[in-house]
């Protein structure tokens, strides 16, 4: 399977991912896929959505101490629901969909999320730190949602301009 990063201002990007319903080959053969296009771009999560997969499927992967991504650490999370928050922390995200850009963003400092397998069994996970700021950045790509949505409109115009100026630097190499 052929995967590409769907990169903003696409509008699939603010599309709402479907409920997972079948766990099947077809399901298996996208969570292999996004894997090892998501080590290859540098990415440490990867919602469906962004290799234009409208499914509510994401996987993470967030390097040890030694700064090392390691197969095991993958986390596949399908169909996610957050069912507790606590806290609030800042961390500066960047997202394979919006290339080259970062900024400080809050989110919840501890998440605890329900979600299922790749085979469909139901799973609990609690996480706080850079798994969490993670997953709540991937879950927000499930709903439509980028995290320069949560700028201030003062930021978020200095963005949009800062971002038409690296769309056309692209265009013209």
């Amino acid at each position: 399977m052929k995967l590409k990063i769907v990169t903003y201002p696409d509008k699939r990007l603010r599309q709402k991912s479907l409920e997972v319903e079948k766990f099947d080959s077809e399901l298996h053969e996208l969570l292999d896929a996004m894997y090892p296009f998501m080590m290859q771009t540098n990415g440490i999560g990867l919602a469906a959505i962004q290799v234009a997969h409208p499914k509510r499927v994401l996987i993470i992967n967030i390097p040890d101490e030694e700064d090392m991504q390691n197969d095991d650490n993958l986390i596949e999370m399908v169909n996610p629901v957050i069912v507790g928050k606590k806290g609030t922390t800042t961390y500066q995200e960047g997202c394979l969909s919006v290339p080259t850009f970062y900024e400080d963003i809050e989110r919840f400092e501890e998440v605890k999320v329900n979600y299922q397998d790749r085979d469909g069994n139901t799973k609990t996970l609690e996480a706080n730190g850079l798994l969490s700021i993670a997953i709540q950045h991937e879950m927000d790509h499930l709903e439509g949602i980028l995290f320069i949505d949560k700028l201030s409109y003062s930021r978020r115009k200095k963005f949009e301009k800062e971002y038409k100026k690296y769309q056309k630097e692209q265009k013209n190499k």
